[in-house]
């Protein structure tokens, strides 16, 4: 089954998680990079994987965008939708909020696999206000490889 993997990342975490996917995955795979390309095409694949990262309780614009304009070939598809972030307890309202409703209760499996805070990848205002909020001062990561395992044992 050809799958497309469509992702958006700020600091790099989603781009370390669709590696990982990628790297797993058995079968013909391709890979976009929602902020470095301005059309992605999905007609030739069977399954596409859609990911990308919360801040401020808000995945990237390009991702909501990608979904909006995709979505009656994204209903005729497999489809697998990921979050990363930090705020657990927030998680099943960050997806909610990522996501358009009918994407995804169409969804084969919707989850979020953990995040990072990559202060060296950070500016100034963001180092700021991540320190503030959570009291964190230096990178640290908490991605949950047991979800982003689960997501490729999902896909088929």
């Amino acid at each position: 089954m050809k799958t497309a993997i469509v992702y958006a990342t700020t600091h790099g975490t989603t781009q370390k998680v669709v590696d990982r996917i990628n790297k797993e995955l058995k079968g013909e795979t391709a890979v976009f990079n929602l902020k470095k390309l301005k059309r992605v095409e999905i007609s030739d694949f069977e399954q596409v994987i859609i990911g990308g990262s919360i801040h401020a309780g808000s995945i990237q614009r390009c991702v909501k965008k990608f979904c909006q304009q995709n979505m009656v070939s994204l209903l005729q598809k497999r489809v697998v939708l990921f979050i990363c972030g930090m705020n657990e307890k927030d998680f099943p309202t960050e997806l909610k909020n990522a996501y358009p409703e009918l994407l995804r209760k169409h969804a084969a499996y919707c989850t979020a696999v953990g995040g990072e805070f990559l202060f060296n990848r950070m500016n100034l205002l963001e180092r700021f206000i991540v320190k503030r909020i959570t009291g964190l001062s230096q990178t640290v990561s908490n991605i949950n490889e047991q979800k982003v395992s689960e997501l490729v044992g999902m896909v088929k």
